[in-house]
């Protein structure tokens, strides 16, 4: 754990709120991030990070050293699994609206129409490749690939040794890999399989 993050936790312990609001504001982007791309809806992810530092708050009592990263993305993965898992029993919006719905800001300068548009097509694409993956690998994906967590703290992150976060990371790579093949016609030449 980084020093100033021992030091915020100590504080954070004794009942400062100054330093347990540090914590936030130092994870809050990160957090954000994990539960959007696990949950594939940005606003609702808002709801989650925000769910996450509440618990995190009400548990910092109990926290035992490591990293706190791993620890509060543990919390967040937790909590957007909670959110699927609740909204599968009260169905609000299909996942792909929500992930077509979401604010894309579009890329500058000399683009063309049309590469803006196989651009958006493809993010879009991804991001249901990864919502499609089962929980497990879509939390290794996300935290590895995206949150860059390191093997071992998204084993701690996840409460699961280190080898089963590496073989749902293969299966996760090797299974957007395969959704993104389906759709060979919007990836970049360079990613196009040769026949």
């Amino acid at each position: 754990m980084q020093e100033e993050d021992a030091d915020l936790v100590i504080r954070s312990k004794q009942g400062d709120l100054f330093a347990f609001n540090r914590i936030v504001q130092r994870y809050e982007s990160q957090v954000h991030n994990v539960a959007a791309r696990i949950i594939g809806d940005r606003g609702a992810a808002e709801d989650v990070a925000q769910e996450t530092f509440i618990s995190a708050h009400r548990a910092i009592g109990r926290f035992r050293g490591g990293s706190l990263r791993a620890w509060l993305l543990r919390i967040a993965s937790n909590q957007s699994y909670d959110h699927i898992r609740a909204a599968r029993r009260r169905p609000e919006q299909p996942l792909d609206e929500a992930v077509l719905n979401r604010g894309n800001s579009l890329p500058s300068g000399e683009t063309s129409p049309e590469q803006m548009a196989l651009g958006r097509e493809l993010r879009d694409e991804i991001q249901r490749a990864i919502a499609s993956l089962p929980f497990d690998q879509r939390t290794a994906l996300v935290l590895v690939d995206i949150q860059g967590l390191s093997y071992r703290e998204t084993a701690e992150a996840t409460s699961v040794s280190l080898g089963t976060v590496k073989s749902r990371l293969s299966r996760a790579r090797h299974g957007v890999r395969d959704i993104l093949l389906r759709h060979a016609d919007i990836l970049p030449e360079q990613f196009r399989q040769r026949r």
